[in-house]
Protein backbone atom coordinates (compact mmCIF):
# COMPACT_ATOMS: atom_id res chain seq x y z
CA UNK A 1 0.00 0.00 0.00
CA UNK A 2 -1.40 2.39 0.63
CA UNK A 3 -1.75 -0.89 0.09
CA UNK A 4 0.22 0.78 1.39
CA UNK A 5 3.14 2.77 -2.12
CA UNK A 6 1.02 2.53 -3.09
CA UNK A 7 1.76 3.77 -3.43
CA UNK A 8 1.51 1.65 -5.48
CA UNK A 9 3.26 4.37 -4.40
CA UNK A 10 3.04 3.35 -4.02
CA UNK A 11 2.94 4.69 -3.47
CA UNK A 12 4.21 3.50 -6.25
CA UNK A 13 6.35 3.88 -9.51
CA UNK A 14 5.31 0.37 -10.79
CA UNK A 15 2.23 -0.86 -9.53
CA UNK A 16 0.83 2.26 -7.37
CA UNK A 17 2.10 2.65 -4.22
CA UNK A 18 1.25 1.04 -2.81
CA UNK A 19 -0.53 -0.09 0.66
CA UNK A 20 -1.52 1.59 -0.51
CA UNK A 21 0.49 3.00 -2.20
CA UNK A 22 1.09 6.70 -2.02
CA UNK A 23 4.09 8.18 -3.40
CA UNK A 24 4.66 11.34 -3.66
CA UNK A 25 5.42 12.82 -7.07
CA UNK A 26 5.79 16.01 -8.67
CA UNK A 27 2.50 15.19 -11.06
CA UNK A 28 0.13 12.63 -10.59
CA UNK A 29 0.80 10.03 -13.79
CA UNK A 30 -1.77 8.40 -15.57
CA UNK A 31 -3.18 6.08 -13.83
CA UNK A 32 -2.07 5.84 -10.50
CA UNK A 33 -5.08 7.36 -8.76
CA UNK A 34 -7.29 4.34 -10.37
CA UNK A 35 -4.68 1.51 -9.41
CA UNK A 36 -4.21 3.13 -5.57
CA UNK A 37 -7.93 3.15 -5.36
CA UNK A 38 -8.30 -0.35 -7.17
CA UNK A 39 -5.47 -1.81 -4.15
CA UNK A 40 -7.52 -0.18 -1.88
CA UNK A 41 -10.72 -1.40 -2.34
CA UNK A 42 -9.32 -5.41 -3.01
CA UNK A 43 -6.79 -5.28 0.27
CA UNK A 44 -9.49 -3.12 2.53
CA UNK A 45 -10.02 -6.15 5.00
CA UNK A 46 -5.47 -6.57 5.21
CA UNK A 47 -5.70 -2.61 5.85
CA UNK A 48 -8.44 -2.57 8.17
CA UNK A 49 -6.55 -5.34 10.30
CA UNK A 50 -3.31 -3.52 9.99
CA UNK A 51 -4.65 0.10 11.23
CA UNK A 52 -6.26 -2.43 14.74
CA UNK A 53 -3.16 -2.63 14.99
CA UNK A 54 -1.49 0.63 14.94
CA UNK A 55 -4.31 1.31 16.90
CA UNK A 56 -3.39 -1.21 19.93
CA UNK A 57 0.18 0.39 19.70
CA UNK A 58 -1.14 3.73 19.88
CA UNK A 59 -3.86 3.91 21.95
CA UNK A 60 -7.04 5.98 22.02
CA UNK A 61 -6.03 8.93 22.53
CA UNK A 62 -5.18 9.85 19.10
CA UNK A 63 -5.93 13.18 17.94
CA UNK A 64 -3.59 14.40 15.39
CA UNK A 65 -2.02 11.88 12.40
CA UNK A 66 0.04 12.50 10.14
CA UNK A 67 -0.22 10.79 6.27
CA UNK A 68 2.72 11.04 4.55
CA UNK A 69 2.95 10.56 0.85
CA UNK A 70 -0.76 10.00 1.21
CA UNK A 71 -1.44 9.57 -2.81
CA UNK A 72 -5.31 9.38 -3.10
CA UNK A 73 -6.29 8.90 0.62
CA UNK A 74 -6.27 4.89 1.19
CA UNK A 75 -4.39 5.80 4.78
CA UNK A 76 -6.06 8.92 5.51
CA UNK A 77 -9.77 7.92 5.34
CA UNK A 78 -8.60 4.30 7.25
CA UNK A 79 -7.47 6.25 9.86
CA UNK A 80 -10.04 8.41 10.13
CA UNK A 81 -12.00 5.62 10.31
CA UNK A 82 -10.57 3.78 12.92
CA UNK A 83 -9.70 6.96 15.66
CA UNK A 84 -13.39 8.68 15.21
CA UNK A 85 -11.74 11.46 17.01
CA UNK A 86 -8.95 12.71 15.27
CA UNK A 87 -7.65 14.51 12.20
CA UNK A 88 -5.17 14.21 9.42
CA UNK A 89 -2.58 15.99 8.07
CA UNK A 90 -2.18 14.40 4.06
CA UNK A 91 1.30 15.01 2.61
CA UNK A 92 2.09 14.54 -0.61
CA UNK A 93 4.31 16.74 -3.38
CA UNK A 94 1.30 16.46 -6.13
CA UNK A 95 -1.39 19.27 -5.89
CA UNK A 96 -3.29 16.89 -7.89
CA UNK A 97 -3.12 14.22 -5.70
CA UNK A 98 -3.62 16.34 -2.55
CA UNK A 99 -6.62 18.13 -4.50
CA UNK A 100 -8.68 14.98 -5.13
CA UNK A 101 -8.34 13.92 -1.72
CA UNK A 102 -9.47 16.95 -0.30
CA UNK A 103 -12.49 16.51 -2.83
CA UNK A 104 -12.69 12.92 -1.83
CA UNK A 105 -12.94 14.06 2.05
CA UNK A 106 -15.18 16.49 1.38
CA UNK A 107 -17.74 14.43 -0.41
CA UNK A 108 -17.38 11.64 2.47
CA UNK A 109 -18.26 15.13 5.04
CA UNK A 110 -14.38 14.52 6.39
CA UNK A 111 -13.39 17.96 4.96
CA UNK A 112 -13.03 19.98 8.33
CA UNK A 113 -11.14 16.30 9.65
CA UNK A 114 -8.39 16.55 6.73
CA UNK A 115 -5.82 18.81 6.40
CA UNK A 116 -3.76 18.88 3.43
CA UNK A 117 0.10 19.74 3.04
CA UNK A 118 1.76 20.30 -0.23
CA UNK A 119 5.48 19.00 0.66
CA UNK A 120 8.77 16.96 0.03
CA UNK A 121 8.49 14.59 3.02
CA UNK A 122 12.13 14.46 2.63
CA UNK A 123 12.86 18.09 3.18
CA UNK A 124 10.98 17.84 6.87
CA UNK A 125 7.18 18.74 7.83
CA UNK A 126 6.85 22.68 8.09
CA UNK A 127 4.38 23.52 10.54
CA UNK A 128 3.76 19.56 11.91
CA UNK A 129 4.54 19.41 15.18
CA UNK A 130 2.91 17.26 18.45
CA UNK A 131 1.54 14.32 15.77
CA UNK A 132 0.62 11.00 17.74
CA UNK A 133 1.07 9.19 15.21
CA UNK A 134 2.53 8.92 11.60
CA UNK A 135 1.87 7.07 9.06
CA UNK A 136 4.41 5.96 5.92
CA UNK A 137 2.61 3.71 3.72
CA UNK A 138 4.93 2.95 0.47
CA UNK A 139 6.62 6.68 1.16
CA UNK A 140 9.64 6.17 2.54
CA UNK A 141 11.75 4.07 0.04
CA UNK A 142 11.56 7.50 -2.51
CA UNK A 143 13.64 9.45 -0.39
CA UNK A 144 16.86 10.78 -1.28
CA UNK A 145 18.03 10.83 2.14
CA UNK A 146 16.35 8.52 4.88
CA UNK A 147 18.39 9.65 7.98
CA UNK A 148 17.60 13.25 7.26
CA UNK A 149 13.88 12.38 6.58
CA UNK A 150 13.26 10.22 9.67
CA UNK A 151 14.67 13.28 11.74
CA UNK A 152 11.98 15.26 10.52
CA UNK A 153 9.46 12.83 11.28
CA UNK A 154 10.75 11.79 14.59
CA UNK A 155 10.95 15.80 15.18
CA UNK A 156 7.18 16.09 14.07
CA UNK A 157 6.22 13.17 16.64
CA UNK A 158 5.68 13.99 20.39
CA UNK A 159 7.38 12.16 22.62
CA UNK A 160 5.65 8.61 22.79
CA UNK A 161 4.15 9.35 19.22
CA UNK A 162 3.84 6.24 16.71
CA UNK A 163 5.90 5.99 13.52
CA UNK A 164 4.09 3.43 11.33
CA UNK A 165 5.77 1.92 8.28
CA UNK A 166 4.37 0.35 5.30
CA UNK A 167 6.26 -0.84 2.35
CA UNK A 168 5.93 -3.70 -0.20
CA UNK A 169 8.35 -5.92 -1.71
CA UNK A 170 7.78 -5.05 -5.18
CA UNK A 171 5.13 -5.61 -8.02
CA UNK A 172 2.10 -7.89 -6.92
CA UNK A 173 1.59 -11.09 -8.91
CA UNK A 174 -1.41 -12.32 -10.79
CA UNK A 175 -0.61 -14.95 -13.10
CA UNK A 176 -0.41 -18.85 -11.65
CA UNK A 177 2.88 -20.12 -10.63
CA UNK A 178 4.71 -23.44 -12.04
CA UNK A 179 4.00 -22.83 -15.45
CA UNK A 180 5.08 -20.34 -18.78
CA UNK A 181 2.75 -17.37 -17.47
CA UNK A 182 4.41 -17.22 -13.69
CA UNK A 183 7.70 -17.45 -15.04
CA UNK A 184 7.26 -14.60 -17.45
CA UNK A 185 6.05 -12.69 -14.57
CA UNK A 186 8.94 -13.16 -12.46
CA UNK A 187 11.61 -12.01 -15.40
CA UNK A 188 8.87 -9.14 -15.58
CA UNK A 189 9.12 -8.36 -11.56
CA UNK A 190 13.41 -9.61 -11.51
CA UNK A 191 13.81 -6.60 -14.30
CA UNK A 192 11.60 -3.81 -12.36
CA UNK A 193 13.73 -4.98 -9.79
CA UNK A 194 16.67 -4.31 -11.36
CA UNK A 195 15.63 -0.65 -12.28
CA UNK A 196 14.11 -0.04 -9.22
CA UNK A 197 17.65 -0.60 -7.58
CA UNK A 198 19.04 2.12 -9.78
CA UNK A 199 16.38 4.82 -9.10
CA UNK A 200 15.14 4.63 -5.90
CA UNK A 201 18.54 2.58 -3.55
CA UNK A 202 16.31 2.70 -0.69
CA UNK A 203 13.72 0.09 -1.39
CA UNK A 204 13.99 -2.71 -0.16
CA UNK A 205 16.13 -1.11 2.84
CA UNK A 206 16.51 -2.49 6.66
CA UNK A 207 13.94 -0.03 8.03
CA UNK A 208 14.34 -1.37 11.84
CA UNK A 209 17.98 -0.46 11.62
CA UNK A 210 17.37 2.84 9.72
CA UNK A 211 14.71 3.60 12.80
CA UNK A 212 17.00 2.68 15.54
CA UNK A 213 19.58 4.59 14.13
CA UNK A 214 17.05 7.82 14.08
CA UNK A 215 16.36 7.28 17.33
CA UNK A 216 13.25 5.55 17.48
CA UNK A 217 12.40 2.25 19.55
CA UNK A 218 11.23 -0.44 16.94
CA UNK A 219 8.36 -1.97 18.94
CA UNK A 220 7.27 -4.41 16.05
CA UNK A 221 8.20 -5.87 12.79
CA UNK A 222 6.14 -7.77 10.18
CA UNK A 223 6.40 -9.16 6.78
CA UNK A 224 2.00 -10.52 5.81
CA UNK A 225 2.07 -12.09 2.62
CA UNK A 226 -1.87 -10.88 0.83
CA UNK A 227 -3.27 -13.02 -0.82
CA UNK A 228 -6.68 -13.03 -3.19
CA UNK A 229 -7.95 -16.12 -4.59
CA UNK A 230 -10.77 -16.91 -7.12
CA UNK A 231 -13.71 -15.91 -6.73
CA UNK A 232 -12.26 -12.49 -6.68
CA UNK A 233 -13.58 -9.35 -5.82
CA UNK A 234 -15.12 -7.06 -8.81
CA UNK A 235 -11.90 -4.90 -9.79
CA UNK A 236 -9.16 -7.68 -9.44
CA UNK A 237 -8.95 -8.19 -13.39
CA UNK A 238 -8.74 -4.38 -13.98
CA UNK A 239 -5.85 -3.87 -11.29
CA UNK A 240 -3.67 -6.53 -13.09
CA UNK A 241 -4.61 -4.81 -16.45
CA UNK A 242 -3.60 -1.93 -15.20
CA UNK A 243 0.01 -2.80 -13.82
CA UNK A 244 0.87 -4.71 -16.70
CA UNK A 245 -0.11 -1.96 -18.53
CA UNK A 246 2.02 0.43 -16.31
CA UNK A 247 5.13 -1.33 -16.57
CA UNK A 248 5.23 -2.86 -19.99
CA UNK A 249 6.63 0.53 -21.31
CA UNK A 250 9.89 0.15 -18.20
CA UNK A 251 10.53 -3.52 -19.26
CA UNK A 252 11.47 -2.33 -23.12
CA UNK A 253 15.09 -3.25 -23.79
CA UNK A 254 15.18 -5.20 -20.12
CA UNK A 255 13.31 -8.15 -21.06
CA UNK A 256 13.16 -10.44 -24.47
CA UNK A 257 11.33 -9.30 -27.65
CA UNK A 258 9.00 -12.51 -27.03
CA UNK A 259 8.27 -11.44 -22.95
CA UNK A 260 7.30 -8.40 -24.67
CA UNK A 261 5.03 -9.63 -26.98
CA UNK A 262 3.96 -12.28 -24.20
CA UNK A 263 3.10 -9.23 -22.47
CA UNK A 264 1.19 -7.38 -24.88
CA UNK A 265 -0.93 -10.43 -25.41
CA UNK A 266 -2.37 -10.11 -21.45
CA UNK A 267 -3.18 -6.42 -22.26
CA UNK A 268 -4.26 -6.39 -25.68
CA UNK A 269 -7.94 -7.35 -25.19
CA UNK A 270 -7.50 -10.64 -26.52
CA UNK A 271 -8.09 -14.10 -25.12
CA UNK A 272 -5.16 -13.82 -22.90
CA UNK A 273 -6.13 -10.67 -21.28
CA UNK A 274 -5.93 -10.31 -17.63
CA UNK A 275 -9.30 -8.78 -17.54
CA UNK A 276 -10.77 -11.85 -19.57
CA UNK A 277 -8.95 -14.68 -17.11
CA UNK A 278 -10.53 -17.06 -14.39
CA UNK A 279 -6.71 -18.14 -12.78
CA UNK A 280 -5.92 -14.83 -11.88
CA UNK A 281 -3.92 -15.25 -7.88
CA UNK A 282 -3.60 -11.35 -6.30
CA UNK A 283 -0.71 -11.57 -4.37
CA UNK A 284 1.60 -9.01 -2.91
CA UNK A 285 3.62 -9.20 0.71
CA UNK A 286 3.59 -5.78 2.59
CA UNK A 287 5.87 -5.05 5.20
CA UNK A 288 5.37 -2.91 8.42
CA UNK A 289 7.25 -1.42 11.22
CA UNK A 290 6.07 0.30 14.26
CA UNK A 291 8.16 2.84 15.99
CA UNK A 292 8.16 4.78 19.09
CA UNK A 293 9.41 8.35 19.67
CA UNK A 294 10.79 8.02 23.35
CA UNK A 295 8.59 9.69 25.72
Amino acid sequence: MAHEHQHQHQHQHQHGHGAHSHAPAAATPNGLPEILDLDAALFAPHLTALTGRIACLAGDDVRNIVDLGSGTGTGTFALLERFPTARVTAVDSSPAMLERLASAARDRGLGDRVHTLEADAGAGLPGVVDADLVWASASLHHLDDPATALAGIRAALRPGGLLAVAEVDGMPTFLPEGGEPGALESRCREALDGLHAEQLPHRGADWGSLLATAGFSVEQERAEPWELRAPLPEGAGRYAYLVFERIRDNLVGRVSPEDLAALDRLIDGGPEDVRHRDDLVVRSTRETWMARRPA
